[in-house]
């Protein structure tokens, strides 16, 4: 880790990593909804820095040298960063809409925006470095995705509809519920939010607003570019939940973007940006940011999506839950596309991880995502011995692994939508259950499963309580479904034998 960190201190360069060291800077993050405490102690432990954690579900805030921007990208817990330009807890808006947003425009004149856009450069410069790097690795395109404005949900979420589809922050991009403003004008996508639980206030879809734009060729300030010529391009997105603002995320993003622009003198562009302005208000908690990744972090490790890939971040996030030790054996009976296991492979190397599923199409799009994962560790380091991971297309209710072999089960059931169903659920989660109780050790092993399909999954559970005991529930949205992620731990039951031969 610690050649790691240098190695990424160098990449920003000497002067970069001088001014770094004399800079901080106040991260914002945005996590899995409902592993917030989980991407905490991640930060405490590899960063030192406590977080706090936010009101406004799915984030979460803390402090670092800018030096540290290496190993604030390496996270494994979260989707998006931001440099926090300035956060008010409790911001009075006015009960008029015209008001409230001419309350917006004037905020634009007295944020502090000096040491984050250093942060922002700073940041900018790693970026560059990683895509020369990548360049002369000859990495294959492919590796990246094909990317849209940011994140991607549509293959790298649960229950997705396309593999580029990018709605990754959209909150209501599944099942909008009656109380959200759904307007999506000048062709609006989502980006560097969280998924949000819909609770009985109004939310606003998420809104990239391009702002005005017909005096935006003025040449740069100087602040954002050191002194150089060029004027550089922003989009500001808002996000906006609450049910007592009386304008919309569009609206607001529309009028602090005009005098963002007219601030700074920087052109309006949606699509190529240099900047992206972050607006994030969260009933009386504002917000504003400056995005510091392109595209969510919860990407990094798959290549080929599947219509229910689960993100990296929530893989990780399951995966840490249950504790992994030294030499432990840890499934995925139901690996899908891998997220889990390849997930587990590169952050947990001395565990021994197996992958199935019983689609041969599934089995495939995993075994791709793997020689992806050992391609990029090739480019890495030409010694390097490859991933302890195995995948196999067998039977979930039948497992060619011995009775009391393995010591956790992590996996993605089926929620019954994209895949399966609800009917199929009631006779597949209880075998599915006893299965896994078969070849987890007695005593020791632990399961951790997630599922949309709360209601069977209880009923499977009470079914199997002499084999199985809930140990923690955590409550998790998945491209706008309630889910919920068990941690169970094996009794010292007996599990009934599926074949007699193990």
């Amino acid at each position: 880790m610690a050649e790691a960190e240098a190695a990424g201190d160098a990449a920003l360069g000497p002067a970069a990593a001088r001014e770094g060291a004399e800079l901080a800077a106040v991260i914002g993050a945005t996590v899995p909804t409902g592993f917030e405490q989980t991407a905490a102690e991640e930060v405490q432990e590899k960063l030192g820095s406590a977080s706090r954690i936010s009101r406004d579900r799915g984030k979460i805030y803390f402090e670092v040298p800018a030096r540290s921007l290496p190993q604030v990208h390496r996270l494994r817990s979260v989707d998006n960063l931001f440099v926090v330009v300035q956060e008010f807890k409790d911001y009075q808006f006015k009960e008029n809409k015209e008001d409230a947003l001419k309350d917006l425009e004037d905020l634009v004149k007295k944020l502090p925006w000096t040491d984050p856009l250093k942060v922002w450069e700073l940041n900018n410069s790693l970026k560059k470095k990683k895509t020369k790097r990548k360049k002369h690795n000859l990495q294959s395109p492919a590796s990246r995705g094909k990317l849209g404005d940011g994140g991607e949900e549509g293959g790298a979420d649960q229950h997705s509809t396309s593999d580029q589809e990018d709605c990754a922050q959209n909150p209501v991009a599944v099942e909008p519920t009656g109380g959200q403003d759904t307007e999506n004008p000048q062709g609006v996508t989502s980006r560097n939010g969280v998924e949000e639980e819909e609770d009985n206030e109004q939310s606003d879809v998420k809104s990239e607003v391009q702002a005005n734009s017909e005096s935006g060729t003025k040449a740069g300030d100087g602040q954002a570019g050191e002194g150089e010529a060029k004027v550089l391009r922003f989009r500001v997105t808002c996000n906006r939940a609450g049910d007592k603002h009386s304008f919309t995320s569009n609206e607001a993003a529309r009028d602090f973007g005009g005098a963002v622009q007219e601030h700074f003198q920087w052109k309006a562009d949606m699509t190529n940006f240099d900047v992206e302005v972050l607006l994030n208000i969260h009933n009386n908690e504002v917000v504003v940011g400056i995005a510091l990744t392109e595209e969510s972090l919860h990407r990094r490790n798959i290549t080929h999506f599947g219509p229910t890939t689960l993100r990296s971040t929530l893989a990780y996030g399951m995966l840490r839950l249950c504790d992994p030790q030294p030499t432990d054996i840890i499934v995925d009976p139901m690996c899908g596309t891998g997220a889990i296991p390849i997930e587990g492979a590169a952050e947990w190397p001395y565990c021994y991880h197996i992958a199935g599923d019983n689609s041969p199409q599934a089995v495939k799009r995993a075994a791709n995502n793997i020689s992806s994962l050992l391609r990029k560790n090739e480019n890495k380091d030409s010694a390097a011995p490859g991933v302890p991971l195995d995948v196999i297309q067998w039977d979930i209710c039948n497992l060619p692994l011995r009775t009391g072999s393995v010591d956790i089960v992590v996996t993605d059931m089926p929620f019954g939508k994209r895949i399966g169903s609800k009917k199929k659920n009631w006779d597949l989660y209880p075998a599915c259950l006893m299965e896994m109780g078969r070849i987890c050790t007695p005593g020791t092993g632990r399961a951790v499963l997630l599922t949309q399909d709360k209601k069977c999954f209880a009923k499977a559970l009470s079914r199997v309580g002499h084999i199985w005991r809930r140990a923690q529930t955590v409550w998790v949205n998945v491209g706008g479904l309630h889910a919920a992620v068990y941690l169970l731990r094996r009794t010292w039951e007996r599990a009934e034998e599926t074949r007699s031969c193990w």
